[in-house]
């Protein structure tokens, strides 16, 4: 989706050497674009050939995945949002029921602070449209009435490939899962090339697998209030990091900050965190996680984290209080001059 407010930045921001050590490594760098950001996609120890069909084979499995999953626009989701409002029982692809399965899973797991359901209440804040930004927050009472309907993942039935509703305001919107699965999918395709060293980067959901010739992949995390990252760290082998934070897509009304990581308990976009990131074998499981974290905020993230089986998680809260698990701790390295002070905190 494009950016609100300002100009889409990339969550993560790729710390490479200079140009002439990525030709003697042999690294290749494009950009495609794709589900409505840019892919940045960097692939090493290769011929350029190779790595130029490998970038065609990327834009067309993530082309296919925006085809599926695209919340409003016609797409296999949106077909099926507009079947299970009319109460019908529909028939899906194994892939479809797999990927509802997952989310259902997550969305449980999280105490539905990740709720892929509640598409109309996104769609109420005007954050379902790729080309004009909210001016203010919708009616308090239409935020009220849709919170009252209690939509959750627990209203989808998924019977092996059928699925119904049984809540006629259930409507899925994928936002804080869809990308970071087709860059599964992206990454799955590079290795049936048999690419094993690349990183593919839409928009801030990366994944890497091998590495940069003789060295690991590093990247860096992107500071939420200021310029540059906050952090970077080596990734291993095979790994995806994720950041949710509240400069993706928002606009700002009477002084508030109001972004798309809306709280379905409440209603309204949560505040109490700046940023959260996430690093993952599974950049499906990072993203709903980064999503969910967000939302929980300073006094449950950590129950939340533990119910995810996710361990590895900086926070960055608004008071810019910054919170590293033990995991992340180990991994991560503070950037800057000085580098930002942090607290390690263990879930439970």
């Amino acid at each position: 989706m494009k950016a609100m407010k300002v100009t889409y930045y990339f969550l993560l921001v790729l710390l490479f050497t200079l140009l002439g050590c990525e030709q003697k490594e042999h690294v290749h760098r494009e950009q495609i674009v794709a589900m409505g950001t840019v892919i940045n996609i960097t692939i090493a120890n290769t011929s350029e050939e190779a790595a130029h069909q490998a970038v065609k084979t990327i834009a067309i499995t993530l082309t296919e995945q925006n085809n599926r999953w695209h919340a409003w626009q016609p797409s296999t989701l949106s077909l099926l949002n507009q079947q299970l409002q009319q109460g019908k029982t529909v028939s899906v692809d194994q892939e479809t029921a797999e990927l509802l399965n997952k989310t259902k899973q997550l969305s449980l797991a999280s105490n539905s602070l990740f709720n892929p359901a509640i598409g109309e209440l996104v769609a109420l804040w005007g954050f379902q449209n790729e080309d004009t930004t909210p001016t203010q927050p919708p009616a308090h009472q239409s935020i009220e009435k849709f919170t009252q309907k209690n939509v959750s993942m627990a209203n989808l039935s998924i019977q092996n490939q059928t699925i119904s509703s049984n809540n006629p305001a259930l409507r899925l919107d994928l936002g804080g899962f869809a990308k970071g699965y087709a860059v599964d999918k992206a990454i799955e395709a590079l290795k049936q090339l048999n690419i094993n060293n690349a990183i593919v980067n839409a928009g801030g959901d990366l994944r890497a697998i091998g590495s940069k010739g003789s060295r690991p992949w590093r990247v860096g995390i992107r500071n939420p209030r200021g310029n540059g990252v906050v952090a970077s760290l080596e990734i291993e082998n095979d790994e995806s990091i994720i950041t949710s934070g509240d400069y993706e897509r928002y606009f700002e009304y009477q002084g508030q900050r109001y972004t798309h990581l809306i709280d379905p308990r409440t209603g309204y976009p949560a505040k109490k965190v700046t940023a959260v990131t996430v690093l993952h074998n599974d950049a499906a499981t990072a993203d709903a996680a980064a999503t969910a974290l967000f939302v929980a905020g300073p006094t449950q993230w950590k129950t939340i984290a533990r119910a995810l089986n996710v361990t590895l998680i900086m926070m960055i809260f608004a008071d810019n209080t910054i919170v590293l698990t033990p995991g992340m701790a180990q991994r991560i390295r503070m950037e800057g001059d000085p580098p930002p002070e942090y607290v390690i905190e263990s879930l439970p």
